[in-house]
């Protein structure tokens, strides 16, 4: 736990010092022993405290080894290969799951050259390495060196400036083979020039038989003035507050609502002094928050933000968690009762009254946590997933916060305005009436992870009108326990109807008289972001939605050099919310629609797409290699590797040869924002 605490404060500290450049590794390389006609080149390599590179030839899966490319050498040959001049260190490196071999402080590795004309004589190349240290890699980088004949006549020890480019990463698609012919079943797409002269030709199983349209544009939309910053600001707020919207919903569950009076009851009766009471109720709030963010952040830490990316599209995860929620609707109707172990909650307890001070608030509220958890942890478990969808290391963490926000604000505020506390409504069979409900819309959103595995393994189970079939005999039936039609176990024969549940009750029908229509093909876009996409649905009478005529990126840009159009990609995923609201509230508008289907070529490239590729691709990313197997892996490295973003949705105006034409284009529903956003484009394009 300790190291995932740390490795979770590497997250944060890259994150907010992410435009600083590290260059923990420095380079020396010479050319000596001038008088013989055997040379030696010497590569010296001296990291800083805490950092190391990597031994040559290391096994495949791991970090990227220490690499000398000798791309010209004329008047001489190589003799042997380079070898080191100390042992490295052996280590089981748990960031690559392996044992890796390391050089720590100073290394210089050798490599002998025999001169067979003085005159003649030049060697030029690169040392390829990648630094790293216990909590995170640096991109691996290329320093050049150059040595010729004229260094040697002079008699004296020739030393290379050592030329380090910002990032090996610029020139790796330029390097691409264009491959033909039979291929392994997983091919790597190597960035050195010389092991890819080698290479045979293969036309199945790489990456792109086009690097120009891969080639990195990031600099050319900074130059427009690219805003996706912006829009990443903003996803954040509503990360944030769906959180808090979240823990709002939290309280009113008979798990959380009675600990309230109780819990600040206690802390003011045990304290004569109305100070330090609302001093311990404060630390008792500050205390859930730490616990909540701390989940967070331990989720992000452990498994990465790509990984819960992939998480949240993977079938086996939204299957069980599909069940999973309908296990705690099935609990909330009253069938059962789902909760952690009593003994957790009973060491919590023990604990607290064990302890004193801050150590015996933090536990109390740990309790809480833990005796919360059967109504809770729906609600928690969705907000992470929708979190991780984003592929930001950091959101799950930001929506743990505004959670917890919520969750501890009332115990603070009653603790300062006890009085307060009369104006609660006593706990009583509406919350039990507060968890039926819940356990309707959990039912509700259940469904929705279902759809995304659905969607992206293309099993067509639940269509759209299927989908909405069930929503609606949801919320109907929902609407009809309102009106104290239906009863569950729990429940007792109301009196009479209460304002609220009649209100709730009609907006329960209203909504689903609004969802009636869906089935005849309504688009519904209220709903947009949960339901499935309007292509699922067999039978429709609607014809205004935009659907894309590409779902292939070289396809899509053939099509766009022989018609002569400018190219929009849209880099969507099948459980993107934002996505599926974009579509519906902007794409629908006539005069944007007119645009894309007139003026455009259309390409939408799902991140989330589970078909395989003919055969994987190996790439090398951030220091470390990864294999693409799905076609959703190949366009979200598109979109990380040429627009260097992972959120969807995002848009990007090119030309033909893949060049930008305006800056890009995240979620809004600004119709009129959007409308520019397009005529940009076609401005700069004409």
């Amino acid at each position: 736990m300790i190291r995932s605490i740390i490795w979770t404060g590497c997250l944060l500290t890259v994150f907010f010092a992410e435009a600083q450049i590290l260059t923990p590794v420095k380079w020396k390389i010479e050319l000596t022993d001038p008088v013989s006609a055997e040379k030696e080149v010497r590569f010296t390599a001296t990291a800083e405290q805490g950092w190391h590179v990597y031994d040559m030839n290391l096994p495949d899966g791991g970090p990227i080894p220490t690499h000398f490319i000798f791309e010209t050498l004329k008047g001489g040959e190589l003799v042997g290969k380079p070898t080191a001049s100390v042992a490295p260190a052996t280590v089981h490196d748990d960031m690559f799951d392996m044992d890796v071999r390391w050089y720590a402080g100073t290394v210089t590795f050798s490599q002998k050259i025999r001169i067979t004309d003085v005159k003649k004589f030049k060697l030029s190349g690169e040392v390829e390495f990648m630094a790293c240290n216990d909590e995170m890699c640096l991109p691996p980088e290329r320093v050049r060196f150059t040595f010729d004949g004229t260094q040697l006549q002079n008699g004296i020890p020739a030393v290379a400036a050592a030329e380090t480019p910002d990032s090996a990463a610029s020139e790796a698609v330029s390097l691409l083979p264009e491959i033909q012919g039979e291929m392994p079943e997983s091919v790597t797409v190597d960035l050195h020039p010389v092991v890819v002269a080698s290479r045979k030709p293969a036309s199945q199983g790489v990456l792109t038989e086009k690097p120009a349209l891969w080639t990195p544009v990031m600099e050319e939309l900074k130059a427009f003035g690219d805003t996706t910053a912006t829009a990443r600001d903003a996803s954040w707020q509503y990360i944030f507050w769906a959180g808090f919207l979240g823990g709002l919903i939290a309280l009113l569950t008979p798990c959380v609502w009675p600990m309230i009076p109780m819990t600040v009851s206690f802390f003011l009766k045990r304290n004569r002094k109305r100070s330090k009471a609302i001093r311990e109720a404060m630390l008792y709030g500050l205390s859930i928050v730490v616990i909540y963010l701390t989940l967070g952040l331990l989720i992000t830490g452990i498994f990465g933000a790509s990984a819960l990316n992939d998480l949240s599209t993977n079938a086996i995860f939204n299957v069980l968690f599909f069940l999973l929620l309908l296990l705690f609707a099935i609990s909330f109707f009253g069938a059962f009762e789902f909760a952690l172990p009593a003994s957790w909650t009973n060491r919590m307890d023990a604990k607290a009254d064990a302890m004193s001070g801050v150590w015996s608030i933090f536990f109390m509220a740990f309790t809480l946590a833990l005796v919360s958890f059967s109504c809770t942890g729906p609600i928690i478990g969705a907000l992470l997933v929708e979190a991780a969808s984003g592929g930001n290391v950091l959101w799950p963490a930001v929506g743990m916060a505004g959670f917890a926000l919520a969750l501890a604000l009332p115990f603070a505020l009653f603790a300062v305005f006890p009085h307060l506390m009369h104006s609660l409504p006593k706990s009583g069979g509406w919350l039990h009436s507060v968890k039926v409900v819940l356990a309707f819309l959990e039912l509700a959103l259940a469904l929705k992870f279902l759809s995304v595995a659905d969607l992206a393994y293309g099993w067509r189970i639940l269509d759209r009108e299927v989908f909405l079939t069930l929503w609606i005999v949801i919320f109907a039936l929902l609407g009809y326990y309102l009106l104290g039609k239906i009863r569950f176990r729990y429940d007792s024969k109301p009196r009479h109807i209460s304002v609220p549940r009649l209100f709730m009750a009609m907006a329960s029908f209203a909504f689903t008289v609004y969802l009636i229509p869906g089935l005849w093909g309504a688009p519904l876009k209220a709903i947009s972001a949960f339901a499935p996409p309007l292509y699922t649905q067999d039978f429709s009478l609607y014809r205004d939605g935009v659907h894309a005529v590409f779902d292939d990126y070289e396809a899509g840009m053939d099509c766009a050099e022989k018609v002569r159009k400018p190219v929009l990609i849209d880099f969507s995923g099948y459980g993107c919310v934002n996505c599926r609201k974009m579509e519906a509230a902007v794409w629908t508008n006539p005069q944007v629609k007119a645009l894309l289907e007139e003026k455009f070529v259309l390409i939408t490239l799902m991140v989330d797409d589970k078909e395989k590729l003919p055969q994987s691709v190996a790439i090398g990313e951030n220091g470390k290699k990864r294999t693409l197997k799905t076609v959703g892996d190949k366009w979200s490295y598109l979109q990380r590797y040429k627009f260097g973003a992972n959120a969807q949705p995002f848009h990007v105006i090119l030309d033909a040869g893949g060049k930008p034409l305006s800056p890009s284009y995240a979620y809004s529903e600004d119709i009129a924002g959007y409308v520019q956003f397009l005529e940009n484009g076609l401005k700069n394009y004409k």
